[in-house]
């Protein structure tokens, strides 16, 4: 399954580490466009200056962990697409081009169901897509989620339990499915 990541989904760090890693374990095939890399790296910097040379580093890592992922829109593509919001319409463009299953966001109001229907494609999001997942692949999920919360643990030195590490990342059904 292809999956378009908007970036939304990519700017916070738990959720994008769990969406990635599920991802990695081949769970399903991610995309994105550059610009809705450059999008996610922007929108850090309403955490301070450095957050976005951080993001940009991010950004450098996922494209190399990911090689496949990036996906060109065409000029053409983006004048004969619509979304309620017109600054959405390039990720609609990305998903079609790249005929994506599905489009990956928290902004469900912006991706009316019945436009990505015409394009072939529906939306989800994050919570429920992880809880599909790990329905489907329980163990494999769990590991993911694990090494997440091992990582966010080391990296802050709080002692993060899966359920509340789930909960502030705004994936509360997965971490209630997996306790």
């Amino acid at each position: 399954m292809r999956v378009l990541i908007d970036a939304c989904v990519l700017f916070p760090t738990v959720m994008r580490e769990v969406v990635t890693g599920c991802a990695a374990a081949g769970l399903f095939a991610p995309r994105w466009s550059g610009r809705i890399l450059e999008e996610w790296a922007r929108a850090t910097r309403k955490l301070g200056p450095e957050a976005e040379v951080f993001a940009r580093g991010e950004v450098a890592l996922l494209r190399a962990r990911f090689p496949g992922a990036e996906v060109a829109v065409p000029e053409g593509l983006l004048a004969r697409l619509w979304l309620p919001d017109p600054n959405d319409v390039h990720v609609l463009a990305a998903a079609v081009a790249c005929s994506a299953d599905l489009i990956l966001t928290l902004n469900a109001q912006d991706f009316p169901r019945g436009v990505l229907a015409e394009e072939g494609l529906e939306r989800a999001d994050p919570d429920t897509f992880l809880r599909g997942l790990y329905a489907e692949s329980p163990d494999a999920v769990r590991a993911v989620v694990d090494a997440v919360v091992a990582e966010a643990r080391r990296l802050s030195g709080q002692d993060w339990n899966r359920r509340t590490l789930l909960k502030k990342a705004q994936l509360n059904r997965l971490g209630k499915a997996l306790g």
